[in-house]
């Protein structure tokens, strides 16, 4: 596997080995001592699944005082996957980072604890996989404003096209309002 790090500290984007023949494929999508190597030390508590439509938006979500980090990919279709740095110690604070995941490009996301996460589904529908360190908690569950100027994240949406958001989604707070991690 490849690990390739990006503008936020501890976000990592993996690009799993795939092998290929004329029955399809075969590829790792967790090694546990591989991912401690490239500084990925987590047990995974929860793995989830959601299938969304095009035009969906889930996010930004995470949770306090009890984190999760997240190890994401996408099964089928694609999605416009994001992270926030919610960390107010760190240099990025505040900043956010977007890549394309598809089933095609096979990239896998590490979300670490403190920034929180969503995506938008840019096929017909994706199947989004991803894997909790922490275990998902209702009194922790948080959102970030998907559209909060002062994050200003360039969502792939057609010129006037609004996302399809949850109830939660479509209320959550700006992140001049929202808790923060230290």
């Amino acid at each position: 596997m490849k690990f390739n790090s990006t503008p936020i500290g501890g976000v990592i984007v993996i690009e799993p080995m795939v092998f290929s023949d004329e029955r399809g494929f075969f590829m790792e999508t967790w090694r546990a001592a591989e991912f401690a190597e490239a500084g990925i030390d987590a047990d995974f508590d929860q793995d989830n699944h959601s299938r969304s439509a095009r035009g969906v938006l889930r996010g930004l979500h995470y949770q306090l005082p009890n984190p999760q980090g997240k190890l994401a990919r996408v099964a089928a279709g694609a999605v416009f996957d994001v992270v926030v740095d919610l960390r107010r110690s760190s240099p990025t604070f505040g900043r956010w980072y977007g890549l394309e995941m598809s089933a095609e490009n096979r990239l896998i996301l590490w979300a670490p604890p403190g920034v929180a996460h969503g995506f938008l589904t840019l096929s017909d529908h994706a199947d989004f996989l991803y894997k909790c360190s922490g275990l998902y908690s209702r009194a922790d569950e948080r959102a970030l404003r998907w559209d909060d100027p002062t994050v200003a994240i360039d969502w792939p949406l057609e010129p006037g096209a609004r996302p399809i958001l949850s109830a939660k989604d479509a209320v959550a707070p700006p992140l001049a309002e929202a808790a923060l991690f230290p």
